[in-house]
């Protein structure tokens, strides 16, 4: 049994090409296209089955079936398995059948909403949630093994920037759909239409989505090949091995990972507490409190998708110098969100503009970009891998502290559970700032390839 798994998700056979040029150039392209719309699309809907959880929770909480600190520990759940994942499943997507793979953690990931949506055992969310961290894990790789199968590298960078872009839309609908669907039927229903929109972007995957080139009949040139790694001559897999332990030796891409752990902690400080806090401290809606929030996944699209052209284009290649700057835009972000006092709508929003584009620049940089520049060429997924685990620990570890520290200072007045987030707006800012100081640490680290 385990081999026919095993074998179900082998790269898909080549098929036998033969095709002209003329017929090459229109199928290819509508094949190519179709698989890249469908990947991009598949993982921004991954988003809505990992987010879920965050606009449920102030509702979840009111009708005390969870504490702050619980919903925290659930929430790390996904993270900590995420990170590990991540860096399991970055190898398996390599030599798996990418439209198999990851269509099938989307599946996965979807089945766990709907069956949170019927339950409200503490434990059986801390199990599945955690499950739902690995399945989730399957998404990331998949989407960029894809790119590399089907991009040669002169075009694979813009490609990359707008696939990056999916985690943003992922977001922006998460935070309006399962929106409207908690404020309007309660929050079983936003964990059951999470679920279901998670079927059908699996749906999606399976219809539009191919696997490889060679096995639509193209023969494409040596770059754009996915690769055997049991082809590998051995001086091949020495130099890859000598490059992964160069990255591991390689301080600055620890300190690079530091930075993107501390980034991580108020990126999804914002995402997984944001509507909560809205709520809870400035008095909005569910729906009203989703909608801000969402504004920043919006902005984060731009930031994401125009990352490589200010880099190149305004600081001539230099990730350093808008790496500071977004980072100080995102600190600046943050202190407008938690320190203005007062419910101000526009400040809110403005907040959140800046915040999305901060962070949707950050992402790239800090979150894997910059690593890679410094990092050996064959050994760039290591480099991603590093930051990867670092980032998504940082996120499991601000789950955790954001639910003690909201629980930790909440009184009830005439009933009401009132809330003091003195101690979380300095956690959330502090954080922001201790990762622009850790990326000044390697303002002038340099690439290791001429070590391996």
């Amino acid at each position: 049994m385990s081999f026919k798994i095993l074998d179900f998700y082998k790269i898909s056979s080549p098929l036998a090409g033969g095709e002209t040029d003329s017929e090459r150039s229109s199928r290819f392209k509508r094949i190519r296209w179709a698989t890249f719309l469908s990947a991009t699309t598949g993982y921004g809907i991954y988003y809505v089955c990992r987010l879920s959880m965050n606009v449920v929770r102030k509702p979840i909480v009111e009708e005390g079936i969870f504490s702050e600190t619980q919903l925290g520990i659930i929430g790390s759940c996904l993270f900590f398995v995420y990170a590990v994942g991540k860096l399991t499943n970055g190898f398996l997507a390599d030599r798996s059948n990418v439209r198999r793979f990851m269509s099938t953690g989307l599946l996965c990931s979807a089945l766990i909403n709907l069956c949170l949506g019927f339950t409200s055992s503490f434990y059986a969310f801390v199990i599945l949630w955690g499950l739902n961290g690995w399945f989730q894990s399957m998404g990331a790789a998949s989407g960029v093994v894809s790119l590399t199968r089907w991009y040669s590298s002169k075009e694979r960078g813009t490609f990359y920037g707008f696939w990056s872009a999916s985690h943003n839309l992922g977001e922006a609908l998460t935070f309006i759909s399962i929106a409207l669907l908690v404020s309007g039927m309660g929050w079983r229903y936003g964990m059951i239409g999470a679920g279901v929109i998670g079927i059908l972007g699996f749906l999606m995957m399976l219809v539009f989505m191919r696997d490889t080139p060679q096995s639509q009949g193209f023969l494409l040139d040596k770059d754009s090949s996915p690769v055997d790694s049991h082809s590998l001559p051995g001086k091949q897999t020495e130099d890859f091995n000598k490059a992964q332990k160069a990255v591991l030796k390689n301080p600055a891409i620890w300190i690079l990972a530091l930075s993107s752990a501390f980034m991580y902690i108020s990126r999804y400080a914002v995402n997984s507490w944001g509507v909560f806090y809205l709520e809870a401290q400035k008095g909005y809606s569910t729906l009203d409190a989703s909608f801000i929030i969402s504004i920043s996944s919006i902005c984060g699209i731009i930031g994401t998708v125009f990352s490589g052209i200010i880099s190149d284009k305004m600081f001539s290649g230099s990730r350093n110098i808008p790496a500071l700057v977004f980072g100080v835009m995102n600190v600046v972000a943050l202190c407008l969100f938690l320190l203005v006092p007062g419910v101000h709508f526009w400040i809110d929003v403005l907040a959140m503009v800046l915040f999305g584009l901060g962070i949707g620049v950050l992402i790239c940089f800090l979150g894997g970009l910059m690593a890679v520049d410094i990092a050996p060429r064959n050994a760039s997924g290591a480099a991603l891998g590093v930051v990867g685990i670092a980032s998504y620990i940082g996120a499991g570890l601000q789950d955790v502290m954001s639910g003690i520290l909201i629980e930790g200072h909440k009184t009830v007045q005439n009933g009401v559970d009132v809330y003091d987030f003195t101690y979380i707006n300095w956690f959330w800012i502090g954080a922001a700032l201790l990762s622009v100081l850790f990326a000044l640490f390697v303002w002038n680290a340099k690439s290791k390839k001429a070590d391996v």
